[in-house]
């Protein structure tokens, strides 16, 4: 199984019974090892009272492209911890996407950088990513 293939395995398998992301009408773009791109369209009721789109879906947007991307090598990862800077917001009916790439990985660590683009490709949102492996795999690779 090549690298890709495996992401594409394990993105499959977290997408399965990942009914948040669902929900708030993300897609998946784009995974590959160490990196996934995903993007949701800023709806009616993810406005808050100014209007626009900001702080708490942006976050769970950026999130999840993490989540993605640090989970493409068929070992369970978790969030160790994350910081995001809100740059501007997000508009009305606007598609938001999130791309995230691995910088660094060693044992048990990895550092990923999320940039949240809209529309125009203008940044919405930067998200730094700390995750940590735990036991377990997304599919049995023994049984391919």
């Amino acid at each position: 199984m090549t690298p890709e293939e495996r992401a594409q395995r394990c993105a499959d398998a977290m997408w399965a019974t990942d009914q948040a992301s669902q929900a708030l009408g993300m897609r998946i773009v784009q995974v590959g090892p160490g990196t996934a791109t995903l993007t949701m369209q800023v709806r009616k009721h993810m406005l808050n009272g100014h209007g626009i789109c900001h702080g708490g879906m942006i976050f769970s947007l950026a999130d999840s492209a993490f989540a993605f991307a640090c989970n493409t090598y068929n070992q369970l990862a978790v969030a160790q911890t994350n910081q995001i800077t809100y740059i501007t917001p997000g508009q009305p009916d606007e598609v938001l996407t999130a791309t995230a790439t691995e910088i660094a990985r060693h044992r048990r660590s990895g550092t990923y950088d999320v940039v949240v683009t809209g529309d125009d490709d203008r940044q919405i949102a930067l998200f730094r990513g700390l995750s940590r492996t735990v036991s377990g795999t997304h599919f049995d690779e023994e049984a391919e």
